[in-house]
């Protein structure tokens, strides 16, 4: 027989003799005693389900990490298994995001599908520990639709950031009152102190930006800019901003021409996040009114890297941007001086 201490429950159970059974310390044990039946349930910590019951974006993308390395190992899910002594089911799950693990069985994984990078290992682990995490952005959540939050956790954790934006200026460049306005013109009747909240939350992404945290590239059609509010200063002081933020070593601003409609209309709005040393795209994001889709597989995401690098090739270098920004302010600036 052996004792078993969970909470201020001890315990006397007969267990199978394994050669490597290890028994969790109190340390590590979040279990409780079923009074139903008396039954034992314990867990390891960083185990269980991710938060809220169901995937996170960040417990998907570790999974389809540690997928990726398993695969380039070429070994099979029973493999993993083995090594981390689970279940081949608990493997799956871990891949689809749809439980975590321990930092001890992260590590084991990777020692096993032969992840030597530092970097890379510590950006795994990273995400693990985070993918419970609650998001500063929590407060907030009663005011976002569908889907915005696991936006919101992409762009807090990316490191490259590229967006094309067909009709409006990019949410990370806009100012306070284009946000307003962009906000209270939408199909939903928002209240004003939910407006003043999602403006709040807006400006508060644009942090990371402008603290340096991340590279920020973005592709704006032309017409977007031509068709800025008309009132008071919104239009002055947004094309003055984009000037401004244009100029951040981290930041490029490219604008595609009003005349190339057809590279235009490849494809409505998205926002794609890389979080690694390297560029490449691992998530992809799609704004509509009523919610924000997260796109994840990998042939459609080649599909929309494609489509950024086309617009991106067919937009004005940021020099040329720059003095067409200036040109529209310039004229704005004619335009009020007339006016009076």
């Amino acid at each position: 027989m052996t004792q078993l201490t969970v909470g201020r429950h001890t315990l006397s159970t007969q267990l199978p003799r394994f050669a490597n059974l290890r028994l969790p310390s109190a340390s590590e044990q979040t279990g409780s005693v079923m009074p139903q039946t008396g039954r034992l349930t314990y867990q390891l910590e960083g185990e269980g389900m991710p938060a809220g019951g169901k995937p996170t974006v960040r417990s998907r993308r570790l999974g389809y990490a540690l997928r990726r390395h398993r695969e380039a190992a070429g070994l099979d899910q029973s493999d993993g298994a083995e090594a981390i002594m689970k279940s081949v089911t608990k493997v799956s799950r871990l891949e689809s995001g749809q439980t975590s693990a321990s930092a001890l069985e992260i590590r084991t994984l990777l020692d096993r599908y032969g992840v030597e990078d530092a970097e890379e290992r510590n950006r795994l682990m990273e995400w693990s520990r985070r993918s419970n995490e609650r998001g500063w952005w929590i407060d907030y959540q009663p005011t976002l639709r569908s889907g915005y939050a696991d936006h919101i956790t992409l762009e807090s954790d990316a490191t490259y950031i590229r967006i094309w934006e067909p009709v409006l200026v990019p949410g990370l460049l806009q100012t306070p009152e284009y946000i307003e306005a962009v906000i209270t013109t939408g199909p939903r009747v928002i209240p004003p102190d939910q407006v003043a909240e999602l403006v709040k939350l807006r400006l508060e992404r644009q942090h990371r930006i402008e603290a340096g945290g991340v590279r920020f590239a973005a592709v704006i059609w032309e017409p977007a800019l031509m068709g800025l509010p008309d009132e008071g200063d919104i239009r002055e002081n947004q094309l003055t901003h984009l000037l401004d933020v244009g100029k951040r070593q981290n930041v490029t601003v490219q604008l595609l021409p009003t005349s190339a409609a057809l590279t235009a209309g490849m494809s409505g709005s998205f926002t794609a996040f890389s979080f690694g040393v390297e560029a490449n795209v691992e998530a992809v994001t799609l704004d509509n009114p009523a919610h924000v889709n997260v796109v994840e597989g990998p042939e459609e995401l080649a599909q929309y890297v494609n489509v950024f690098d086309q617009l991106r090739s067919a937009a004005m270098s940021p020099d040329e941007s720059a003095s067409r920004i200036q040109q529209l302010l310039g004229a704005e600036s004619a335009a009020q001086r007339s006016d009076k």
